[in-house]
């Protein structure tokens, strides 16, 4: 499965951003995608995942602010980033695993190359 991020970049606090996710592959259609977080110096951390029949799982502090959409088309995920702040700021990562919902790394063999995110301010 070969996955591919976009949408990453600058804001200020406060601001929005939407992640894009595409998956690939003849396998893609039987992973689960989801999104991590790594700040700077820290080590990467689960933000959201979803099902294709609608479950939505996030990390608890972003469950307010982030959102996956009800609609996506198949093998892509989205992130809409909302209310921004420093702290989000870090590489956004699209992973790819077999189990819906799990939040550990190691539970995800795939992984995009990351989409840079920076909150300013």
């Amino acid at each position: 499965v070969r996955l591919v991020e976009s949408g990453g970049g600058s804001v200020q606090a406060g601001g929005s951003l939407t992640l894009s996710c595409e998956a690939s592959g003849p396998t893609a259609s039987a992973h689960y995608l989801a999104w991590f977080h790594q700040a700077p110096g820290k080590e990467r951390q689960f933000v959201a995942t979803s099902s294709w029949s609608g479950d939505r799982i996030y990390a608890y502090h972003v469950k307010d602010r982030f959102t996956i959409p009800s609609h996506l088309a198949e093998n892509w995920s989205s992130l809409q980033m909302s209310g921004l702040k420093p702290e989000d700021t870090g590489l956004y990562y699209c992973a790819a695993g077999r189990v819906l919902g799990r939040r550990s790394i190691e539970d995800y063999e795939y992984w995009g190359q990351g989409t840079q995110v920076t909150v300013s301010s």
